[in-house]
């Protein structure tokens, strides 16, 4: 089948670029940048922004899967928060309006979203029916609301097109863990090695999560099956808090100690990697309750494992 990725350059796009490629679909990445080319895979220009030649890829297309948008993994000043929104928005925005207008539009639109869409909670997990989504609750610093309400614009913006012959999916993604450099699981392994892997502010947050292999089989899964739309949970069943997720970590990588963090060594830490607290602070406790209930089973559904798994990967000798 015929694959568009737009926004496929970053992380995540090129670990399901490559996967797609391999098995022999057509995979073509809509990038606003040159990038190297790769085995199987086709990159063609856009600026995410305005209709343009890369629609022509659209119209005949079997899938899209919108990957666009600035990565969260900054500091989170206005001029960030701005182009997150912006990336985020156009693009959907964009995308849906090349599907509107196909002559022969693809079958399913696969929409990344976030798992930060639900609330800052302890007492339950989230999923799509029963789940509380945040803003402004007890104990979330007020502007953690942004992230919220920037993922309710970005799946709006996927809602409101009118692509009556495209099923529409908005993939509510947790945070994803691969072997490749580059990645959450990279960055945590490395603190982890570095003997910093220990609780953060108590660790009784809980880290929503998902192994990249079943990342991939949970997307393909929502491609065959035509009776499922709307929001979809890409989370490992078992969602653990922060102090247990990087206990088992530092048990898979041998590593007998982690320093524990207060909150300000936090913001401290947070600010020389130029990233932001709230994604080690707030609490995803997500869980996938319409994958279960269609039949998808993981892989990886326990971290313990997936945590050992990961480690006979690539990054297996990182330092």
């Amino acid at each position: 089948m015929k694959v568009v990725l737009p926004g496929g350059t970053g992380h995540l796009g090129r670990v399901l670029s490559r996967r797609l490629a391999a098995r022999g679909d057509e995979v073509v990445v809509l990038t606003r940048r040159d990038v190297p080319p790769e085995p199987g895979v086709r990159h063609v220009r856009w600026d995410g922004r305005a209709a343009g030649p890369w629609t022509a890829e659209i119209d005949g297309g079997d899938v899209v899967l919108n990957l666009a948008g600035r990565s969260v993994h900054c500091r989170y000043t206005r001029a960030n928060l701005r182009e997150m929104w912006n990336s985020r928005i156009d693009s959907a925005r964009v995308v849906g309006g090349a599907i509107e207008r196909a002559a022969r539009p693809p079958r399913v639109w696969l929409q990344m979203s976030t798992a930060t869409i639900y609330a800052h909670r302890f007492d339950a997990p989230n999923d799509e029916a029963t789940g509380v989504l945040g803003g402004g609750e007890p104990g979330a610093p007020a502007y953690w609301a942004y992230s919220v309400d920037l993922a309710r614009a970005w799946e709006r913006e996927q809602e409101v097109a009118n692509t009556p012959h495209t099923r529409k999916v908005a993939l509510r993604t947790a945070m994803v863990m691969s072997p490749e450099p580059g990645g959450a699981f990279a960055m945590l392994l490395r603190l982890t090695r570095l003997g910093l892997g220990g609780p953060v502010a108590g660790g009784a947050q809980y880290l929503s999560w998902i192994h990249e292999d079943d990342l991939v089989r949970a997307i393909d899964f929502l491609i065959a099956r035509e009776d499922l739309s709307g929001p979809v949970n890409l989370a490992a069943p078992e969602p653990l808090p922060y102090r247990d997720f990087l206990r088992s970590l530092r048990e898979a990588a041998g590593v007998r100690f982690g320093l524990p963090a207060t909150r300000w060594m936090a913001e401290i830490g947070a600010f020389v990697l130029r990233s932001d607290t709230e994604l080690l602070l707030k609490s995803r406790r997500v869980v996938p309750g319409r994958l279960r209930d269609a039949g998808f089973a993981f892989d990886h559904p326990e971290w313990a494992g997936a945590a050992e798994d990961l480690l006979r990967g690539p990054l297996r000798t990182v330092s």
